[in-house]
């Protein structure tokens, strides 16, 4: 009679201990924010944090009379981690002469194209080379030879966050 007592407390245990682990959790959602979603807060580390314009960035002739030249520009996000990332968001490109002998050496501007709207997943992929894990794009402009230029590029985040970076470049032929 002792082991049926004992067996029977053993699974009444058993049973307790089933039913009190197996309630079904209580997810309340506010009526403001009935979403599935994380808040954005939480994915602040892997949002765009800092642009590169890369050192392949560099003026390029059309055809082969070259009498049309762009300037081929390359250009990496970096999440809070230092990866580079892809990610949506407007870019804006701006050319300046270059001032010597200046502490800014931005001097006048010479161009501002139209801002490359990137929010939409296709458009994205146009200009995204997995490969370089960059944005490549194509900016038409005749360059003067041997004659010095800074190049501004802005990335305008959803979030309206904007990240800047300048370049250097030069014309050479």
């Amino acid at each position: 009679m002792k082991v049926n007592t004992v067996v029977v407390q053993i699974f009444s245990l058993y049973l307790v201990l089933l039913a009190g682990g197996c309630a079904p959790a209580l997810v309340e959602f506010s009526p403001a924010t009935d979403s599935y979603f994380t808040p954005p807060s939480e994915y602040t580390p892997y949002s765009p944090a800092e642009i590169d314009i890369l050192p392949l960035t560099e003026f390029v002739s059309i055809g082969e009379a070259e009498e049309r030249s762009k300037i081929k520009v390359y250009v990496s996000l970096l999440d809070s981690f230092d990866c580079q990332m892809k990610a949506l968001g407007v870019f804006r490109f701006e050319l300046y002469e270059y001032a010597q002998r200046s502490a800014e050496p931005k001097g006048r501007r010479i161009v501002i194209w139209p801002d490359i709207d990137l929010t939409n997943a296709v458009e994205n992929n146009n200009y995204w080379r997995d490969f370089l894990r960059a944005y490549e794009f194509d900016l038409d402009f005749e360059p003067q030879n041997h004659q010095n230029y800074v190049l501004q590029v802005t990335f305008l985040c959803p979030s309206g966050r904007r990240l800047s970076a300048e370049s250097a470049l030069k014309h050479t032929n």
